[in-house]
């Protein structure tokens, strides 16, 4: 038993379910008294944008502050790129920092990118403990140069008992679309997908989750699709009202154009819903063809109709799947078994440093 309460000051958006379920766990599994700070600019917009860069530059001084009274024990942040950095100009050892895509030097054509990669750079080389969630994220890393001694490669986890399936399903196709309304997403080209399912006179209920920019042209283009009958968008949720939405869904499809280590791939597993995802990097690691899911090309409209409508066709097939995903995620994706892993790690590192 740990006499005093430690403490970990978390760098990073709170209100994001990755973070939520991370500092949840902490707190759980490690008994930590868990501390925030974030940047407080949105990033949509240009004006936005600056206001948020010039807020970055002076967040240094902001976190220290912080540090000074609250005295934590350890930091932990979110993005190597972002976060990530200001942990390591934080001055608290130790400090650990988690690898949020494939790679977080994203978009390449970006005027910040040489500037990104020098940061990320410097995180990698400071940090205590590198976070990979899975290992499509430690390419990237080696290609860096990373000293893998530092890399935990393990997911988050879900909470299985949340997600636990105990629901009848529809006989039709009932699909859900869990990821942020940004165009990096590609709800259009799921959209679309669904449009032609209706011309051919497939009945089917889709919902679609979350809030961001792209919700008012979905909206239109559901309109233009003559679907928007059948389409349900949710707006933003609690979390804790996703396992419900879940539960009344067969069919799960996320088309990223790039992707890392996806909860809510696992939360969809957990939840026995039938995956159909884009054939990227991220994806590949966890779902084979035809075998436990679907992979579809980016932007391929035509080909997710087709796997769709294969899918549905194919109920023997699915319900197996199902049983298989779930015994996965329980075995390789399970919250309480991953962060107890992490928390007894965070400990380990605190009492080293202490000793030291």
């Amino acid at each position: 038993m740990h006499t005093k309460k430690r403490k970990i000051l978390f760098l990073g958006e709170t209100y994001r379910a990755d973070a939520i379920t991370w500092i949840k766990g902490l707190q759980e599994f490690g008994d930590f008294e868990i501390l925030t700070w974030e940047l407080k600019s949105p990033s949509t917009g240009f004006v936005n944008r600056l206001s948020r860069i010039l807020e970055y530059c002076g967040a240094v001084f902001n976190i220290k502050k912080l540090i000074n009274a609250k005295q934590p024990d350890m930091v932990i942040a979110e993005r190597t790129t972002s976060y990530g950095f200001l942990a390591a100009l934080s001055g608290v050892k130790p400090f650990a920092i988690a690898q949020q895509g494939i790679t977080d030097l994203w978009p390449e054509n970006s005027l910040l990118f040489p500037v990104k990669k020098m940061i990320q750079n410097y995180a990698f080389r400071k940090a205590t403990l590198i976070h990979a969630w899975g290992t499509v994220m430690t390419f990237s890393m080696k290609k860096a140069h990373v000293d893998m001694n530092k890399v935990l490669v393990l997911p988050k986890g879900v909470d299985i008992n949340i997600f636990k399936n105990e629901a009848q399903k529809t006989e039709n196709i009932h699909a859900i679309v869990t990821r942020s309304l940004l165009a990096e997403y590609r709800h259009s080209t799921i959209l679309k997908a669904f449009g032609i399912l209706h011309e051919k006179g497939i009945d089917f209920k889709l919902t679609i989750v979350g809030s961001g920019q792209q919700l008012a042209a979905l909206k239109e283009l559901a309109k233009r699709l003559h679907i928007a009958d059948q389409v349900n968008f949710t707006g933003r949720i609690p979390n804790d009202k996703l396992p419900e939405l879940l539960h009344q869904a067969n069919l799960y499809i996320s088309m990223p154009i790039t992707e890392g280590v996806s909860a809510s791939l696992f939360e969809a597993m957990a939840a026995d819903c039938y995956p159909i995802v884009t054939d990227v990097l991220g994806n590949q690691s966890w779902i084979t063809h035809r075998e436990n899911g679907q992979l579809i090309a980016v932007d391929d409209k035509e080909m997710l109709a087709r796997e769709l409508i294969w899918a549905f066709e194919n109920k023997e097939y699915r319900e197996q799947v199902i049983i298989k995903n779930r015994k996965f995620v329980e075995e390789k994706a399970n919250y309480a078994i991953n962060m107890k892993i992490i928390a007894d790690r965070y400990h380990e590192l605190i009492t080293n440093y202490k000793v030291n």
